[in-house]
């Protein structure tokens, strides 16, 4: 596997104000598959398999818009005539070929429908990446911090099973109790069953990861440390914006939408069929040589289908402004969420810094008599707790970063055409 990039943490917020304004790809971090890695599992991505099938179904759907559906069509009959007068049978016969020819802008129209169908399905393979590149980095997360907390709860077993020992020889000394060893070894018990819930999460977390992105080699990273986005947010919230496959698609679709309706509009006048024919009659006495001309006649279908494809556009162009009000909302949300997922994360750290001083001051307060195994336990407990806190806040603030990151099409390719 190819080993990780390290950027170091200063100069990984620089990078990252710059590239709200230059955008400049960002190099993920340590605790993050690199580029390489990243990008050929987004490709390999059953979804964006499947969008990469619509876009080349689209591009052969626009061949066809480009010709039109209207085809040569062959005509013929064989008739016997019987002539009374002169009692005398022939044989005749007709031959002829036609074809609808499409009038009033349509050829035009669904030339432009065909490009609008590419750039649809464009977008949409775009969706694809982006989503795939989300999911990759939150399975990938979800199981970095699984495998943290694993080994969290490994150390408190050993940290358990000595204190265990320590109250067994001191309760042999006749310096502990009964009471004191039986709430040693249910210390012992309670941090082995939360070992084993860590260890299936764990374990969990990696079927996942490994069912979604089969080629993806889970080896332990060293753990991310979180910083701020940097920059300005007025600069974050228009490049996510200008990268959002999602609004594009919602863009597309609406005029996608309107040329379906102009399609309709220009159907209210039917496309006429012409023809050229021959025929014999009369035993080849008579050669007749002709034209034909056919064309239906519009009326309410054609009028209720105009009418539809009308209200299907103004529909979705309301749908391409929800879209918009809600990445904005979801985008002022990744914002606020990075910045307060950090500050979280770093009064987490605080508190676990407190947390070890003070178990680590009690457990010798204990060794020298001076306090009792309760007063142990519990602020064991409380460093317990604190350390779950702070790699939770960890998570939170990488899981905020990389998303507005993914967001903007910063990392693994995703700002590539």
């Amino acid at each position: 596997m190819k080993k990780w990039k390290f950027v170091p943490v200063a100069l990984f917020g620089v990078i990252a104000a710059a590239c709200a304004a230059q955008t400049v790809p960002v190099t993920p971090s340590a605790d993050l598959p690199s580029d390489e890695v990243g990008i050929r599992l987004i490709q390999d991505d059953p979804s964006v398999a499947q969008a990469r099938f619509a876009l080349e179904a689209a591009r052969q759907r626009a061949q066809g818009l480009n010709v039109g559906p209207n085809e040569w069509a062959a005509r013929s009959t064989i008739q016997r005539r019987r002539d009374r007068s002169v009692n005398a049978s022939s044989n005749e016969w007709t031959v002829g070929i036609e074809r609808a020819i499409r009038i009033n802008g349509k050829a035009g129209i669904d030339r432009d429908l065909g490009e609008a169908h590419i750039r649809l399905a464009t977008s949409q393979f775009g969706e694809a990446r982006h989503e795939a590149a989300a999911e990759l980095m939150t399975l990938w997360l979800d199981w970095t911090a699984a495998q943290r907390l694993q080994a969290l709860w490994q150390e408190q077993v050993q940290s358990a099973q000595e204190n265990f020992k320590t109250v067994d020889k001191r309760r042999t000394a006749g310096d502990a109790s009964t009471l004191e060893l039986n709430s040693a070894r249910a210390d012992l018990a309670e941090v082995q069953r939360q070992l084993s819930l860590a260890s299936n999460e764990e374990a969990r977390a990696r079927a996942k990861a490994a069912t979604r992105f089969p080629t993806l080699r889970l080896e332990p990273t060293p753990a991310g440390v979180p910083s701020s986005m940097g920059g300005d947010p007025l600069q974050w919230r228009e490049r996510i914006l200008s990268e959002s496959e999602e609004l594009r698609s919602a863009r597309e679709a609406t005029r996608l939408a309107e040329l379906v309706a102009s399609r309709a509009r220009a159907d209210r006048i039917p496309d006429p069929t012409v023809g050229v024919f021959t025929s014999s009659e009369r035993a080849g006495a008579e050669r007749i040589v002709g034209l034909t001309f056919g064309m239906p006649i519009g009326g309410s279908y054609r009028q209720a289908q105009e009418r539809e494809s009308l209200q299907q556009a103004e529909a979705s162009r309301a749908a391409a402004d929800l879209v918009q009000r809600q990445l904005e909302a979801r985008v002022a949300q990744e914002m606020a969420n990075v910045e307060g997922s950090l500050e979280r994360w770093r009064l987490s750290n605080q508190s676990l810094d407190v947390a070890r001083d003070n178990a680590r001051l009690t457990q010798r307060a204990y060794a020298a008599g001076e306090a009792d195994l309760q007063t142990l336990l519990l602020a064991r407990r409380q460093g317990i707790d604190a350390a779950l806190g702070a790699e939770q806040a960890r998570t939170d603030a990488l899981r905020s970063r990389y998303r507005l990151l993914i967001d903007a099409h910063l990392i693994w390719g995703l700002g590539a055409n």
